[in-house]
């Protein structure tokens, strides 16, 4: 699958049930190596998955950011976040896992650095939706 046929078969706010397939595209596209992996196909699954706002997916969002320098430069920061940066910052302190310190550090210093001054995910959410749906009528 790549990503135009994710896009026209999930939508940008996939159904609950579509959650688990996109959950298994991103891990298998992170479990590539890196000149395999489709880093638009992951990003788009991000996307969904920030959509869906589940607290959940921030870590499977975050291990396929960490898979390969590209998809660490490819998937933006802001979509850990789908269920708001409070609660995702509360949900990985209480996580407990290397991986979700890891990832909070990470958040941490991306906010103190700015990168989400003005941040809302209903807005996060629109901007990303104008990308590929005006993406996709050129």
């Amino acid at each position: 699958m790549n990503e135009d046929e994710s896009l026209c078969r999930y939508g940008l706010q996939p159904s609950f049930a579509d959650l688990l397939h996109i959950r298994e595209i991103l891990r298998a596209q992170a479990d590539l190596e890196q000149h395999d992996q489709d880093t638009e196909l992951m990003k788009l699954c991000c996307l969904q998955l920030f959509n869906a706002g589940q607290l959940s997916d921030v870590l499977v969002i975050w291990q396929a950011k960490e898979s390969s320098w590209d998809a660490h430069c490819s998937i933006d920061v802001q979509l850990l976040c789908g269920a708001g940066l409070d609660a995702t910052k509360a949900h990985l302190e209480a996580e407990g896992t290397e991986d979700a310190a890891e990832a909070l550090r990470y958040l941490l210093d991306c906010e103190a650095a700015g990168d989400f001054d003005n941040f809302s995910v209903a807005e996060e959410a629109r901007w990303r939706a104008n990308y590929y749906l005006t993406d996709q009528e050129t």
